[in-house]
């Protein structure tokens, strides 16, 4: 869209005299926004309704509304397993990441993915990993997968010696940047904190108790090129992010225990859907300082895929 549309002389005109010419923004809204909401109203009033034909309310489960899982290979997975810290961040050792790092390793070379881990890298080489990776050639690839696993703000993740954008990274693959993964599903797995604020949960009659544990394909037409991607981050923007120094964060416990079971049958919404419940059900934080005893989690899912994905 080449620039904005010119504004209606005198917004206090009759809703029928508000002309539309192509497709609209929603950076600066206006009294037209209020009325494309209702559409335009006749002489007597009345809203005059959008005609729409009743075959598009009918749900589609056609094979071509899902991605194509037949290529040569399922895809690459990259995990990075930031544990160790330059004392400058004042970034705690991530006891316990390791154990995520190695079931999420068996989790995904089940699903048939290629796994490689690297191990506490800075931020220039994990942009510069992400880089090589984004300029392969993914041609013979179903999808991509990206597991982070380290500190974290919003919007933010720690290499070993600071913080970076995770956009930074992710932006690599968009479609003019990867072009061999084009409409092709981009899979990024986030574990770390997303901010300083804590869950304190709500005490609910309905489902079962809550156990306590322990704290610690080239298309041939235009599509968006931040369209595939999905972003599954650990919690929710502006909170913290659980991980037990003995079996690993609650968000990769309750990831590897749902693609074990139904990684091959269910689709990835299904999955990560599955995922949330599980992490806002079966764990609470436990401490000997009450500051960080009792706290709950939910994960957060971002998608931008435009199909469904099975890995079966």
């Amino acid at each position: 869209m080449a620039g904005e549309a010119a504004e209606p002389a005198g917004l206090g005109a009759d809703v029928e005299e508000v002309k539309l010419t192509g497709d609209q923004t929603d950076a600066k809204p206006d009294r037209r926004g209020r009325f494309l909401i209702f559409g335009k109203k006749k002489k007597d009033g009345q809203t005059r309704e959008q005609d729409y034909s009743s075959e598009s309310h009918y749900r589609i489960v056609s094979p071509t509304f899902q991605y194509k899982m037949s290529h040569q290979r399922v895809g690459k997975c990259i995990i990075i397993n930031n544990k160790n810290f330059d004392e400058k961040t004042g970034m705690n050792v991530r006891n316990g990441t390791d154990r995520d790092a190695g079931e999420l390793f068996k989790c995904f070379k089940s699903l048939g993915f290629d796994v490689f881990i690297y191990n506490d890298q800075t931020c220039e080489k994990m942009e510069s990993l992400l880089r090589e990776a984004s300029e392969e050639d993914h041609s013979d690839s179903s999808c991509f997968a990206c597991i982070l696993l380290s500190h974290g703000e919003e919007g933010m993740i720690y290499g070993t010696d600071g913080a970076m954008p995770i956009k930074s990274m992710t932006s690599l693959f968009r479609g003019d940047m990867c072009k061999s993964l084009v409409g092709k599903p981009k899979l990024f797995f986030i574990q770390a904190c997303r901010g300083s604020e804590f869950d304190d949960g709500i005490q609910t009659d309905s489902g079962p108790p809550n156990d306590t544990l322990e704290t610690d394909a080239n298309p041939r037409h235009k599509i968006p090129v931040e369209a595939d991607f999905l972003f599954a981050y650990s919690t929710v923007p502006g909170y913290y992010s659980w991980r037990n120094p003995g079996r690993g964060s609650w968000f990769v416990q309750a990831l590897c225990n749902v693609l074990n079971e139904f990684g091959k049958q269910l689709e990835i919404m299904q999955i990560l859907t599955r995922v949330n419940y599980m992490v806002a059900t079966s764990f609470e934080s436990w401490s000997e300082d009450p500051r960080f005893s009792e706290k709950k989690q939910i994960p957060c899912v971002v998608s931008m895929l435009t199909k469904e994905l099975y890995f079966n």
